[in-house]
């Protein structure tokens, strides 16, 4: 399949939708045309001219979630066909078809979801097992935090800990009405880590030891804070560096609360490695969408054409849940 689409590409001017030829799959890739994609904190940098990886620079296309159905397929590709319903991700999405690797096609739910729901479900799904159970290491009885809870990724980790068996879900956000509905998404605490007393608060909430598991988006200057409310032994996963990249690093009590401190990305994995960890996100949780049990709320819907609108919005940080394009 050959041709021109529609796409938001990055130029040396800024984001633009423009014409950007159509992408043909490799032979372990499937080509899908895409219905709704949904926006990730990640397209920023790369709008603004950064990279995510093997991503950035002019020409490049915007998108790393995304729905529709399958269009073509390589000649490798098994267990999906044309016409099929898929949500994905992988590079481009904000275009009127994207491809994607096999290891990260998902059969979108036998359910009534629309195309902009069911592109919220991969990166949330994914980087928040990868997070908590792959690098994390969590386990039922266990309790866990997230840090920036309020962003997409966040309300889905706090859903997927309450599912595994958490005994304590604490969710973080600075902003008021967002941290009032956090309790509709897992949280059992909601604090504000702008609080003087936040860390008091989840101390209190699991007996004074501390939470088990920390998923950390902001880093920057709350590592200190957020290591004295991990539990002796406890993990903290560096998912996103919201709050800065560079901070003072209180090593002492790192090493008094014997804390495993893990950094993790997606730049550097392979494809192999990616495939493993959506191939674990579906043996522990697929079951579990399949019915119903999680779900991310649509801030606002945009059409592809105003998808600089869309990332203006995203930057404004005052959305709750996703923001999505309709294409």
């Amino acid at each position: 399949m050959s041709g021109t689409m529609r796409a938001a590409v990055v130029t040396a001017e800024g984001v633009k939708v423009q014409e950007a030829p159509r992408p043909t799959p490799g032979p372990e890739e499937v080509l899908v045309r895409v219905r709704a994609a949904t926006l990730n904190r990640a397209d920023l940098g790369v709008a603004a001219g950064g990279s995510h990886g093997s991503m950035g620079g002019a020409g490049t296309i915007l998108g790393l979630d995304f729905a529709g159905e399958v269009a073509a397929v390589g000649s490798a590709v098994t267990g999906v066909k044309e016409g099929d319903r898929v949500t994905c991700s992988g590079a481009g999405g904000y275009a009127e078809y994207a491809v994607a690797d096999i290891g990260r096609v998902l059969p979108v739910p036998d359910r009534n979801l629309s195309w902009e729901q069911a592109a919220t479900l991969p990166v949330a799904l994914a980087t928040m097992h990868d997070a908590l159970v792959v690098n994390g290491r969590f386990k039922a009885g266990e309790s866990a935090m997230i840090l920036g809870a309020s962003s997409g990724v966040g309300l889905m980790g706090m859903q997927i800990a309450k599912f595994l068996g958490a005994t304590v879900v604490v969710g973080t956000s600075t902003d008021p009405a967002r941290r009032a509905r956090l309790s509709e998404f897992g949280a059992d605490v909601a604090v504000d880590t702008k609080d003087a007393g936040w860390v008091d608060q989840v101390l209190a909430a699991t007996g004074g030891r501390g939470v088990d598991v920390v998923v950390d988006q902001v880093s920057g200057a709350l590592i200190n804070a957020a290591m004295r409310a991990t539990a002796i032994t406890g993990r903290i996963v560096n998912v996103g560096r919201l709050g800065g990249g560079r901070a003072e690093f209180d090593f002492d009590l790192h090493a008094n609360r014997r804390i495993a401190y893990i950094g993790v990305t997606h730049r550097t994995r392979s494809r192999e490695e990616i495939r493993a960890e959506y191939a674990a996100m579906k043996r522990d949780l697929w079951g579990a969408v399949q019915d119903g049990r999680f779900a991310l709320p649509i801030d606002r819907v945009f059409p592809l054409e105003q998808a600089v609108e869309a990332l203006a919005h995203m930057k404004a940080n005052r959305h709750f849940g996703k923001i999505a394009l309709s294409i």
